[in-house]
């Protein structure tokens, strides 16, 4: 009994008897007699082994003509064929047919956490690769806090960052170096002289060091709003109503002048605070305007009395020297006619006699 087989070019054929390889064939025609299986492979793929490998191995003519590639159970091996990445090996033992695809295998140790490997950027977003690397992004206005394990490590700057992904944690933690502002509304107060007032403050802040803001203190941010809306209710108690809205336009420079060295501790600086609104109850604004109108209607009184008296000042300094000049005298004289003559149609005199006498009569009367 015999076949014929054809072993076409960039093929291998493996001829087993009894379960046993005894002969590799290469490009050409063959003759075979007996029980024999003969297996046929194409060098462009991946040797696929039927039986064990290492079994395979043993023959010598097979053994050089495969690459083979172990890759242990922390490992992956990344495959590139022609200088173009393929595929991603997992643990285990792979062989490769040599002369037809120049292949290159990359190692990973995906025990360790930090990408050593000589392994371009592009290829971690690549489907194939994705799952075995963690991604983490900074973006321009940001800082980052890398931990392993728990662990704080170093501080990230802007970028793109990629670990391995296994059993180890790893964590990073962005915080907004942009400046913010913070609203401290609606706080019910009390002044000094017990009245109930609302103020609407507001802080503008940055994170400077954000090892402080993030590894030293928790809510960094929820512990400014409290230190703040303390020194705010501290200062309010501290002063009457009066003397709080003298003082309005200065409240934003001395609590903050409190409160420098908490918030240094806190890894922040403000640049800015004040207060946005003081709203009054009911009872105390109608209060207030009532004294603002007493207060206006006393500076009217006031300027109504210090105009009276210089003009009654003013008509004795005018008495005065015309009393002393007699021609001051008959110059008033005859303005008052003058007056007189815009207002009087028409006026007869009789008789003789001084006309600036009988008009002084006339005015008499």
């Amino acid at each position: 009994m015999f076949k014929v087989i054809r072993i076409n070019a960039f093929q291998v054929g493996l001829v087993f008897e009894n379960g046993k390889l005894i002969k590799v064939l290469r490009e050409s025609g063959y003759w075979l007699f007996g029980s024999k299986d003969v297996l046929v492979y194409e060098m462009s793929q991946m040797f696929k082994p039927p039986i064990e490998l290492d079994i395979l191995m043993q023959n010598e003519a097979l053994a050089e003509m495969l690459e083979v590639v172990d890759v242990a159970d922390t490992e992956i091996a990344l495959q590139y064929a022609n200088g173009n990445f393929k595929e991603v090996l997992t643990a285990g033992r792979y062989a490769f047919w040599k002369g037809y695809t120049k292949n290159e295998f990359t190692k990973v140790d995906l025990s360790k956490v930090y990408i050593t490997e000589q392994i371009p950027v592009a290829l971690f977003e690549n489907i194939k690769l994705r799952a075995y690397v963690r991604r983490f992004s900074v973006l321009n206005y940001e800082k980052g806090l890398l931990f392993v394990n728990g662990m704080f490590v170093k501080e990230l700057t802007a970028g793109t960052y990629y670990f391995w992904n296994n059993a180890i944690t790893v964590e990073v933690k962005n915080i907004d170096i942009r400046q913010q502002q913070m609203e401290i509304s609606g706080q019910e107060l009390l002044t000094k002289d017990k009245a109930a007032l609302r103020i609407n403050f507001f802080v503008k802040y940055q994170v400077k060091d954000i090892v402080k803001a993030l590894v030293d203190n928790k809510d960094f941010d929820k512990q400014l709003y409290v230190t703040m809306q303390l020194a705010l209710r501290a200062f309010v108690g501290s002063y009457t109503l009066d003397e709080l809205l003298g003082r309005k336009d200065t409240i934003a420079k001395d609590i903050l002048a409190e409160v420098t060295a908490t918030i240094k501790d806190l890894g922040l600086t403000v640049s800015d605070a004040g207060i946005r609104d003081v709203i009054l109850p009911g009872d105390m604004k109608e209060i207030m305007n009532q004294v603002l109108v007493a207060e206006k209607k006393a500076q009217a009184n006031s300027i109504m009395r210090r105009e009276e008296t210089a003009a009654v000042r003013s008509m004795l300094n005018t008495a005065k020297l015309m009393e002393e000049n007699e021609m001051l005298w008959k110059l008033k004289e005859m303005e008052y006619v003058e007056k007189i003559a815009d207002k009087i149609g028409e006026i007869t005199i009789s008789g003789s006699g001084n006309i600036i006498g009988q008009l002084k009569e006339i005015f008499v009367k």
